[in-house]
């Protein structure tokens, strides 16, 4: 058992100096206190007036996240206060991967996901029981997804059929006897012959190695049976399946997402500018009207054919539409994420879907906004019941500018409203609606997540005024030392002016973005504590206003942290975001420089104090920086050197975008020529490093297919070879994320120690 006071370390690493030793132990036994700080994932209610919230937290001695489920009664009172009583204890999932409950609340069905291809769990649950057990051999299917983007599962309405999304079961190898290939199957322990490998099938990249494509399937509750879904081309992978609205004893359909693969699968974790499309199939286990189907009518239909994304799909519940998510500003440009927008099409009940939907736009991309406007959608997912009572307003969380904010969304008019405090710097995330009432989990960088209840008050058609309660809750509770480091911080989310003004800057890319500087409250002796400026990666991605455990470890060592939002991040526009392809490795460094000049100029921060540290293109731009100014930094899994990255990731076209802008398309190729080549090599840090004087620590994942470690090693043994200190820290099973638990606590240990030594 962990004692949760003492120091994880049992011995020091072999060669550190006495100060580093000391840090070591000083270090770890506060970033631990810091790691057990649960992390909120979901939420969902039933009509018992009961709340579930899903919890997670590393398990450092397993090295894998220990995840559960705390449950609570809501009782609303008459003066319009709301009173959690939650049970004593949580409830461990232990094997289980998903938890999801039917529509009536009344059943729950968990998935307990085995490895190396045993059968698949499915349990149905009642209040007070396991009612029935199924277990899905892998000859029918793999793993079902759960990955929060293929993820998909889905309760018909009469609650007997469930859709979800699996691994296609294993195809079959070639078996070889010692006299030769062996015909037939034979048993897989024969000594006398071997199972061979077989053709070389592409996967999705970065995070999805292994994993078999996502095909679709339907079990039947009562029975056990277990069908794949007909009529979906091969090539097509699926994903974030619903059941279409229907008339009770006619056909029921599947709507679901389907990604094509082309001539090639390029990544698409942390990629929305794949291809996507809406389909309808028919679902199986129904009997057919008197006249028998024809293959022609079992076929999956494109419902989205005019555009070219459409993702995370929501009937109305009345059925009468279809509401979606695009990120064709994405797939169009070229950019691996931009700004969303969100549409809707007609749905008949008791008609066949239709291949030819007029798309209408429900809340169109924003290119630029005015200050203090909404400046577009960019949603990470949106919850499987989203609607209000009146059936046409949506419930959204979404990125606005350096903050995450709760939205309304009118889908027949379009309005948009931000419902969170707009006076608020913090991040609001909703969790889960309780009827029209709203549960949400509201953060920031120096104040851990607490749990926030929202109604309307007064006209319920005035749906901007809505009044925020504190839940009281035992899951967002952390250790006294960290509540009291924390309430000595404080952080401000400051507009950066544009400085680089150049030719053809549009006015969205004109405007300011922002930095969210978090600092100690009050300064010792009049000095400023050391800076450490935190990247994000993408680089269209955005650091919003919410907790993050390593962030806040790093402020409460006594640094001052500034984290940048260069333009090209989501939450500003499309104008802003766009104005950074073709320009990667000049424009996101001059912000971050001018974001850095911006708080020294305040007196924030010591020019001679500053650190950096990113993860992938935050690392980019941290080796940009230590080859243009001479400041401390730390990179996990940096883009070093695009020529050679481009041969060996997932994302080859990421490159190209990132370097060559709107002529990334016309140019792409998977043999670049030597013209190409050198243009990749004098955009990126590589072109840099002999100017490099500056101490790095690096981080690697040694099973990163996103920026493979080549990259990163061959940045730090030119450093090495060029007298630089240089330290790199290689972890043999992690992948892109670095998010393992033991790996996240080792490399910002090490980060932590690293800034102490060369930056205090």
């Amino acid at each position: 058992m962990e004692n949760p006071g003492a120091s994880p370390f049992k011995e020091i690493p072999v060669g550190l100096d006495a100060f580093s030793e000391e840090e070591y132990f000083s270090q770890s036994t506060l970033l631990k206190e810091f790691t057990e700080i649960p992390t909120i994932e979901k939420a969902w209610t039933l009509k018992s007036n009961t709340g579930y919230v899903l919890i997670s937290q590393p398990n450092l001695l397993e090295n894998k996240k220990r995840r559960y489920v705390s449950y609570s009664h809501i009782a609303k009172e008459r003066d319009d206060s709301v009173q959690f009583h939650w049970a004593a204890f949580p409830i461990e999932m232990g094997t289980a991967s998903l938890m999801v409950p039917s529509p009536s609340g009344s059943k729950l069905l968990v998935v307990r996901t085995a490895e190396n291809d045993s059968p698949t769990c499915f349990e149905i649950w009642s209040s007070s029981q396991v009612e029935r057990e199924f277990h899905v051999p892998s000859s029918m299917h793999g793993s079902v997804y759960s990955d929060g983007w293929f993820e998909g599962i889905s309760w018909n309405s009469d609650e007997t059929l469930i859709a979800y999304v699996a691994e296609e079961p294993v195809s079959a190898k070639p078996t070889f006897a010692c006299l030769g290939d062996k015909k037939g199957n034979c048993p897989d322990k024969d000594c006398n012959s071997w199972k061979g490998q077989g053709d070389w099938e592409e996967g999705w990249g970065e995070a999805y190695a292994g994993k078999r494509l996502p095909k679709l399937f339907v079990i039947n509750i009562n029975s056990g049976e277990v069908r794949a879904v007909d009529g979906i081309q091969k090539s097509v992978s699926v994903g974030q399946v619903i059941w279409a609205p229907s008339v009770k004893d006619l056909l029921q359909y599947l709507v679901f997402v389907g990604w094509p693969s082309g001539t090639r699968k390029f990544g698409i974790k942390y990629c929305t500018n794949r291809s996507c499309s809406l389909y309808a199939v028919r679902a199986p286990f129904r009997s057919e009207p008197e006249q028998s189907a024809t293959n022609a009518n079992l076929l999956a239909v494109v419902l989205t054919q005019s555009i070219s994304s459409a993702f995370f799909p929501r009937f109305s519940p009345d059925g009468k539409f279809l509401v979606f998510l695009s990120s064709k500003s994405a797939v169009d440009s070229g950019a691996h994420n931009a700004t969303d927008s969100l549409h809707r099409i007609d749905w008949s009940i008791d008609a066949e879907p239709c291949p030819h939907n007029k798309i209408v736009d429900v809340v169109p991309v924003v290119m630029c906004a005015e200050d203090g406007s909404f400046p577009g959608l960019y949603c990470s997912n949106i919850l499987s019941n989203p609607w209000l009572s009146d059936g046409r307003t949506m419930i959204l969380s979404s990125a606005w500018g350096s903050t995450l904010v709760i939205l309304t969304v009118d889908v027949l008019s379009g309005d948009v409203s931000r419902i969170s405090p707009s006076t608020s710097e913090f991040s609001w995330d909703v969790l889960t609606l309780d009827g029209d009432d709203i549960i949400a989990v509201c953060s920031s960088p120096v104040d851990a997540p607490e749990i926030k209840y929202g109604y309307l008050v007064g006209n319920a058609c005035d749906n901007t005024k809505w009044n925020w309660l504190d839940i009281s809750s035992p899951i967002t509770k952390c250790s006294e030392k960290v509540r009291s480091l924390l309430s000595s911080k404080e952080f401000c989310i400051m507009p950066i002016p544009v400085r680089d003004f150049c030719e053809n800057l549009t006015k969205g890319a004109s405007k300011p973005y922002e930095a969210i500087f978090a600092s100690s409250k009050s300064k010792k002796h009049d000095a400023c504590d050391p800076l450490i400026v935190v990247l994000h990666g993408g680089p269209h991605c955005v650091s919003v206003s919410s907790f993050s455990k390593s962030s806040a470890f790093l402020c409460s060592l006594g640094f001052s942290l500034l984290l940048v939002s260069y333009r090209g991040s989501l939450g500003f526009g499309e104008e802003a975001l766009q104005s950074l392809p073709g320009r990667a490795g000049t424009q996101d460094v001059n912000d971050v420089l001018a974001a850095i000049d911006h708080v020294t100029s305040m007196g924030l921060a010591d020019p001679s104090k500053i650190a950096a540290v990113g993860i992938s293109h935050g690392g980019f731009l941290t080796t940009h920086l230590i080859g243009q100014a001479p400041d401390k930094f730390a990179a996990r899994n940096p883009v070093c050197n695009l020529a050679l990255m481009v041969g060996t990731t997932d994302i080859p076209d990421w490159c190209y975008f990132e370097a060559f802008g709107s002529e990334a398309k016309s140019n792409f190729t998977a043999a670049p020529s030597a013209e190409h080549l050198a243009l990749f090599y004098d955009k990126f840090p590589i072109s840099h490093v002999s100017k490099v004087k500056t101490p790095t620590l690096m981080v690697l994942g040694a099973q990163d297919l996103r920026v493979p470690i080549t990259d990163g090693l061959q940045y730090a043994r030119a450093l090495k070879e060029n007298g630089v200190e240089v330290k790199v820290m290689m972890f043999p099973d992690d992948i892109h994320e670095l998010d393992r638990p033991r790996t996240d606590f080792e490399s910002f240990l090490n980060i932590g120690v690293w800034f102490k030594k060369y930056c205090s």
